[in-house]
């Protein structure tokens, strides 16, 4: 067995939806685990897994687009909070628990602290396909993109063994990189899906101008999330948050309507829902998901909203239905045999390659 420190990124859900599925899986298997975390990633994984509670980086936002100015002000007033954190990581954690191997989600001091303690580093994610997969992206993203891969780097900059997953694959640029399928939360490879009449629409806080033009199409109804809890205005229902109504609502829809993050769209996907992709501006994730969703044949990239282009994908929603259903099933198993491979012997292959880091950047089609 092994004693694993977890670094988990506390932005968003999907992180720490991830992470749950790999942290059932090691605590099951009797490895030892401290888990470091903050914000979102403390309220989700908090009450069942061993938390260690740090700060991280957050992403402010306004209308469906990144607020720069206002997410470096909120970044900053928490660096002194940061650097205390990060004491006590080193002292609590790194020194007292003395892991064999770090585990990150794009939790950044886990990932710092494993090259200042020489220990091997291993990602689970799905950020790193935009850093070490080949995939082809319109023009106008490439200044993003090449943004979007420093900052990657900058978070993680070393790592000896990437797992990523994803729903649109392409070739790895190393060795030591491996594609794997979405992982999926219990509670979504639980679900039924059925086909009702409502649509769901999920968005990012302060979006009213893409809710009023869903008022102005009376034929359709809409469930909608992250707006608020304003009840029901004619053709819409507002809903306030709720894990178990808002699954229950993904599986019964016929189309859903969203921010392109990466967690919804792949739950969206596993139950063969038609997406239309609302990526937030300035976000290259979000606009590379919703361009890789709309390779696939199941899904439209609306980067331009209009009332249009709404009408558009509610026409053509048979086609999407059809080609959504010719997605193969997500399976979690490979990853997590990934992992116990790389764990077992107190993370001998893990070691492995963090002494072979070098060699096995090489790509795959240049080893002799």
């Amino acid at each position: 067995m092994a004693r694993i420190v977890y670094g988990v990124s506390g932005e968003g859900f999907g992180h720490s939806s991830r992470a749950r599925v790999v942290l059932e899986h090691l605590t099951k298997n009797g490895h030892e685990v401290k888990v470091v975390t903050y914000d979102r990633g403390v309220r989700h994984l908090g009450d069942d897994f061993d938390i260690f509670e740090t700060e991280g980086l957050h992403i402010e936002s306004v209308n469906n687009r990144v607020a720069p100015i206002k997410t470096l002000l909120s970044n900053l007033a928490r660096l002194p909070d940061g650097h205390k954190k990060l004491q006590q990581l080193k002292k609590d954690v790194f020194k007292g628990f003395r892991p064999h191997v770090i585990i990150t989600d794009f939790e950044p001091m886990c990932a710092y602290l494993a090259h200042h303690y020489d220990l091997p580093l291993i990602t689970i994610d799905n950020q790193h396909r935009l850093r070490y997969m080949h995939y082809d992206y319109p023009n106008h993203l490439k200044g993003d993109r090449q943004l979007t891969v420093h900052i990657i780097r900058a978070m993680v900059p070393k790592p000896d063994v990437s797992l990523v997953t994803t729903f649109y694959f392409g070739k790895v640029e190393n060795q030591r990189t491996f594609l794997f399928a979405p992982l999926l939360r219990s509670q979504v490879l639980d679900l039924k899906p059925v086909r009702k009449g409502h649509i769901l629409v999920y968005l990012t806080s302060g979006f009213e101008s893409f809710v009023d033009m869903l008022s102005d199409l009376p034929d359709e109804q809409f469930i909608v999330y992250g707006q608020g809890d304003h009840s029901t205005k004619a053709n819409l229902a507002f809903k306030a948050p709720s894990k178990k109504g808002f699954l229950k609502d993904l599986a019964s829809c016929k189309a859903v309507m969203a921010t392109a993050g990466f967690t919804l769209i792949t739950e969206s996907l596993h139950l063969k829902k038609p997406y239309l992709a609302l990526p937030m501006t300035g976000q290259f994730e979000q606009a590379i998901n919703a361009v890789f969703l709309e390779k696939l044949g199941c899904g439209v990239n609306m980067e331009r909203i209009d009332k249009a282009g709404i009408q558009g994908f509610l026409r053509r929603l048979p086609e999407l239905e059809a080609e959504a259903a010719k997605i193969p099933d997500f399976n979690n198993q490979p990853l997590l045999h990934k992992i116990d491979t790389l764990l077992a012997n107190k993370a001998q292959k893990a070691r492995w390659f963090h002494q072979n880091r070098k060699q096995m950047s090489t790509p795959p089609e240049k080893v002799v």
